[in-house]
């Protein structure tokens, strides 16, 4: 019996149309009401347009109708996890200005505050990334800190989320009875649940094919876009506020600056990892540097500030937050104008997402850490 010779011919190539897919606003993985416009071939991305704004609320012209102690609490609405510093940033403004003289003890006090919620938010993120990536049990477990931050919070302003704590002149309250007990006692545990968060997420081998060398960003790129705060710093530059332009004292502190190296998704989780470690490291200076005094400078019930114009920044959890302020010399601001990192962040997706899968998109799109309060407002 004989058998027919056969030969195996080639598939040719198949030429794909590209679609245009649209994910979100009501994405889970959008983290908020964000919409990316995504033009694919097949499961490759090939290009990525952010559309903004279904959750602008006209804040910075709602500065110009409320006097400043009434807008304080509104700023805690821009980036709702970053509220202390949102607050910081508006007050520090005013400050300006007026070249009003912050008691020592409520500098100390803003910065207890400042880093805590930079904690608070670092968890939140470090959560959240892994559950994009399909991780669910770090989602938990990080949450166990976060909600011990909240509870300190509690004691210090009576809120949790969002604070108006810190005050033009000041703050708000002392701290109270037992407060720095409870915080050390938080600090203590913190480097041991950041290894137990490392041994679930850092030393995973899914969550490192996922991250390792997904989304690179290269710095002269991120420069470009006006990325700042622990997304550029994974890309190797050295800049942090808090060394560049120190405010409320923290050229007095000892603390490491965080950079990356491999500039992709895996660094940027690394940055805010160990960047908790350095602000428990700013926490414990400050509560040591406690001394008695007032919390308030004497300022005016009506405040006015002088006719003129100020720029503050501060480095946020998502980096440089600025708040422009021009007065006229009345109880309200003449104008406003925010600058919030996660819009320039957000920008920078655009190329860093090119030629990647769609899901790589999602650890990238997570891996910036985005508020959607905070790029709208």
């Amino acid at each position: 019996m004989s058998t027919a010779n056969t030969t195996t011919t080639p598939l040719a190539d198949f030429d794909t149309e590209e679609i245009q897919v649209n994910m979100g606003p009501q994405h889970p993985s959008t983290h908020g009401v964000l919409r990316l416009i995504l033009r694919l071939d097949g499961e490759t991305v090939k290009a990525v347009t952010p559309d903004i704004g279904f959750l602008h609320r006209g804040i910075e012209k709602l500065a110009e109708k409320r006097t400043y102690p009434q807008f304080i609490p509104i700023t805690d609405r821009l980036d709702y996890l970053a509220a202390m510093h949102n607050n910081y940033c508006f007050v520090a403004a005013a400050e300006k200005l007026m070249s009003v003289e912050i008691p020592p003890r409520a500098q100390l006090i803003r910065v207890i505050a400042m880093e805590l919620n930079r904690i608070a938010s670092h968890l939140l993120f470090c959560g959240c990334f892994g559950l994009d990536l399909g991780a669910s049990t770090p989602f938990i477990y990080m949450f166990r800190e976060r909600e011990k931050i909240y509870d300190l919070f509690e004691m210090l302003c009576g809120a949790r989320l969002t604070y108006n704590f810190i005050r033009i002149g000041g703050v708000a309250f002392d701290v109270p009875d037992g407060f720095v007990e409870k915080t050390t006692a938080l600090l203590d545990e913190l480097p041991d649940r950041i290894r137990e968060y490392d041994n679930l997420l850092s030393k995973n081998e899914i969550f490192l094919v996922r991250t390792r060398g997904i989304g690179v960003l290269e710095p002269d790129l991120a420069i470009d876009w006006g990325v700042t705060g622990p997304t550029l710093r994974a890309s190797g530059p050295d800049f942090d506020l808090r060394r560049a332009e120190p405010y409320c004292g923290y050229e007095t502190f000892e603390f490491n600056v965080i950079t990356g190296k491999t500039r992709d998704c895996h660094a940027r989780y690394m940055m805010r990892l160990l960047e908790m470690l350095e602000s428990a490291k700013i926490v414990r200076e400050a509560m040591a540097r406690l001394t008695l005094g007032p919390v308030m400078a004497k300022v005016p019930r009506a405040i006015k500030v002088p006719e003129g114009e100020a720029y503050a920044r501060v480095e946020s959890p998502r980096g440089e937050l600025g708040c422009y302020l021009v007065s006229k010399g009345g109880l309200s601001p003449y104008r406003l104008k925010w600058r919030a990192p996660c819009f320039s962040n957000l920008a920078a997706l655009s190329d860093m997402a090119v030629g990647l899968k769609v899901a790589d998109l999602i650890a990238c799109l997570a891996s910036i850490d985005l508020v959607l309060g905070d790029v709208d407002r």
